[in-house]
């Protein structure tokens, strides 16, 4: 009878095992569907630098990869390196050690919209294409269509000192795209923006990133702004600064945007465990700091 009950017990642990696996396929598959190729590998970065007193380790072995189609956002605590890290997968500054493989054309937003004021926004526009010797007659229609389509066409001889600081920054977004990349970088893009400006710019920017199926990677001081625009959230720790975590963010919507992201009762629950934790890296920077 005994012997009986313990086959019963472990028929019943093993039927519990096997629904639990299949339901980890299911949502793995799920993810899959989603997210399927990985189209930026970042593997164990590290990044030293020299000084007067001798080496500054201010990466160590950051690692995280980046899906097709997704909007990915690095937040950590002042000077824990995230801009250094944007820069080198940007290959624009160089990785003491590691590797980052990039499947696709990257494009680049800088803090400001960087607009050479005595050219027009056409002009402006086709600024990326001169440089990589790209301007063909081709490519300048794609950048006609995409003033059209995001309501700057009327503007296109209009000069900067002309445009409001939120279309500024739709125009430098369409300089990027005009380059037809595959991943955009945006290294803190939106915080020369006033509070108001910036969130209609990041709602304006959300849409038209997923209207043109571009993967995303953002560097970001603004917990709020990368719960509402993102699929996931690495979080970094004080320098030698580490992945300590990386949130899924799913408020279970179809059709979601950062704006009605922050209406939803999900919203304050991610803020608070996000902030908890960079609370503890920032003190322990700041502590850093001090014993300096």
């Amino acid at each position: 009878m005994e012997a009986n009950t313990q086959l019963q017990k472990k028929s019943s642990t093993k039927n519990k095992d096997a629904e639990k696996n299949k339901n980890i396929s299911k949502a793995l598959e799920n993810n899959k569907s989603n997210f399927p190729d990985v189209v930026l590998d970042v593997k164990n970065i590290c990044k030293t630098y020299q000084s007067k007193n001798g080496e500054i380790e201010a990466l160590k072995n950051i690692k995280f990869n980046v899906k097709k189609g997704e909007y990915i956002s690095i937040i950590g605590p002042s000077g824990c390196g995230k801009s250094t890290l944007l820069s080198i997968i940007a290959g624009l500054e160089d990785k003491t050690s590691g590797e980052v493989i990039v499947n696709g054309k990257i494009g680049y937003m800088l803090q400001k919209d960087n607009l050479l004021e005595w050219r027009t926004i056409y002009k402006n526009v086709l600024l990326g294409l001169e440089i990589q010797k790209a301007n063909t007659d081709e490519n300048k229609k794609y950048a006609l269509e995409l003033l059209k389509k995001y309501g700057l066409y009327e503007f296109k001889d209009k000069y900067p000192m002309q445009l409001s600081g939120g279309m500024r920054q739709r125009v430098a977004l369409i300089r990027t795209l005009a380059i037809r990349p595959k991943i955009l970088l945006l290294d803190e893009a939106f915080s020369a923006l006033d509070a108001q400006t910036r969130l209609m710019v990041t709602e304006d920017i959300y849409k038209i990133l997923k209207e043109e199926n571009i993967t995303a990677l953002m560097v970001t001081h603004d917990i709020s702004e990368a719960i509402s625009m993102s699929d996931r959230i690495v979080v970094l720790s004080q320098r030698p600064s580490t992945v300590k975590n990386i949130y899924t963010i799913d408020f279970e919507i179809q059709n979601r945007s950062p704006l009605i992201c922050r209406e939803n009762p999900k919203f304050s629950e991610y803020f608070n465990i996000i902030w908890k934790e960079l609370e503890k890296y920032g003190k322990a920077a700041e502590k850093q700091k001090n014993q300096k």
